[in-house]
């Protein structure tokens, strides 16, 4: 099979946007690819995160990871800093990337608005370290969102630029959209769901029954919010209600109390099963450090044998 990488940063539990735009897909591919899925704690570096923050989320997304179905038995699973040849790649690969196409990135014009006191250089280099992530493996798929089709763009272009100076070595690499579109904010309906804009905005995996009752009964209900939350009921409830909610809403019929109470009762029967497991794992830390560590070493087989190839082709050994 096709090798496949993915990487998802350690900010903090994940919610359904995250789980709807990229880790559902991430579980469904199990099966069709070789895939290579990392918590990239390098990049979280680039944040506002403390050491203590850092170490805890980390731990919490490979938990919630293993929750949804993310199987160690068909994927590899690590800790991006656990594996070396991620950075030294990355600097490689900054040496053929032009300062102008770094300038150019939508994520590092987000990422300075967002956090105006912290505009480091981890910030503007953030897409060279993700085309390390991919490359070092040779992955021939990433699974994406469209908003991530411009980094993706980015490391097809870093591969062509070693390939044409050095020799033909690595794949060309083929996103795997996902099949479900953005996910809105529920307090902000024209916007992505994301922590960015507050706990309101969004539900986690590991929200108990009252706070997901309060997020949805307080989401914001005018056109474009009852479309996100009929969204949110056709991924996650009974088709025919859907079908029925869809019809009486363009008939000016839907009442929005009706399709909220729906919307809860479905999100709260679906995570039950996860929040399930997420407590066997909370409960037991050691079987979650031994699968990164396991999963660690496998994607160091992988790594080694690769930059070995690419530092002979580079000239470094």
């Amino acid at each position: 099979m096709k090798t496949l990488f993915s990487g998802i940063q350690p900010t903090g539990n994940l919610h359904l946007g995250n789980y709807l735009g990229a880790v559902k897909n991430w579980v469904d591919l199990q099966n069709k690819y070789s895939c290579i899925y990392s918590v990239v704690d390098l990049h979280a570096l680039t944040g506002n995160i403390t050491a203590k923050e850092l170490k805890d989320n980390t731990l919490s997304l490979a938990i919630d990871l293993l929750a949804v179905g993310i199987n160690p038995k068909k994927s590899i699973l690590f800790r991006q800093s656990d594996v070396v040849g991620h950075t030294e790649l990355a600097w490689i690969f900054g040496t053929l990337t032009p300062i102008a196409e770094l300038n150019r990135m939508t994520q590092f014009k987000d990422k300075s608005e967002e956090q105006k006191n912290n505009i480091n250089s981890g910030l503007l280099t953030y897409p060279v370290l993700q085309a390390a992530d991919i490359l070092l493996y040779k992955a021939e798929a990433v699974p994406i969102g469209e908003d991530q089709l411009q980094h993706l763009e980015l490391t097809r272009v870093i591969a062509r630029k070693f390939n044409n100076k050095y020799k033909t070595y690595f794949p060309t690499i083929n996103p795997t959209l996902s099949p479900i579109p953005r996910v809105m904010s529920l307090n902000a309906s024209n916007k992505k769901m994301s922590k960015s804009l507050g706990e309101p905005s969004y539900i986690t995996l590991r929200d108990n029954k009252a706070t997901i009752t309060k997020k949805i009964k307080k989401a914001v209900a005018d056109e474009a919010g009852v479309h996100n939350l009929l969204d949110l009921y056709y991924y996650f409830g009974d088709a025919k209600k859907h079908s029925t909610m869809k019809a009486d809403f363009e008939a000016n019929k839907l009442m929005n109390s009706k399709l909220k109470e729906e919307l809860t009762k479905e999100l709260i029967k679906f995570l039950k099963p996860i929040q399930t497991k997420i407590k066997h794992y909370e409960a037991h830390p050691k079987e979650v450090e031994k699968i990164l560590a396991n999963g660690a070493k496998q994607a160091q087989k992988i790594a080694d044998k690769n930059l070995k190839e690419i530092k002979k082709l580079v000239g470094l050994i």
